[in-house]
């Protein structure tokens, strides 16, 4: 997966909006981030569960791998885009905005 298809999986989801902070393009619904990308080096991060990202740890084929510290401790989780396909990054994609996403809102996405 190439850092222009991360992003606009990221911007298809409802409300999704691309900012930036600490020269990182972030992704979010309202104010709250869901996902970030890095250009500079192809690096995307995600904002899991710990649950969420553990599973994903077990059953992604070396794709996610937790960040280093207390934010990965958190759930926040990498992405390594060169393994990764659509589905697949769609799918762990929905677990972060969800978790961000206006209940209402998410309540209407499948």
């Amino acid at each position: 997966m190439t850092a222009d298809e991360f992003r606009a999986l990221a911007l298809s989801f409802p409300q999704a909006v691309e900012d930036s902070h600490f020269d990182t393009g972030d992704f979010r619904v309202g104010k709250k981030i869901f996902a970030t990308l890095r250009e500079s080096d192809g690096r995307a991060v995600l904002k899991l569960s710990p649950d969420e990202q553990q599973l994903l740890k077990e059953t992604g084929r070396g794709i996610f791998v937790p960040i280093k510290g207390s934010w990965g401790l958190k759930g926040w989780t990498q992405i390594m885009l060169d393994r990764a396909d659509a589905e697949t990054v769609r799918h762990a994609m929905s677990f972060a905005w969800k978790s961000i996403a206006p209940k209402k809102l998410a309540k209407a996405q499948p």
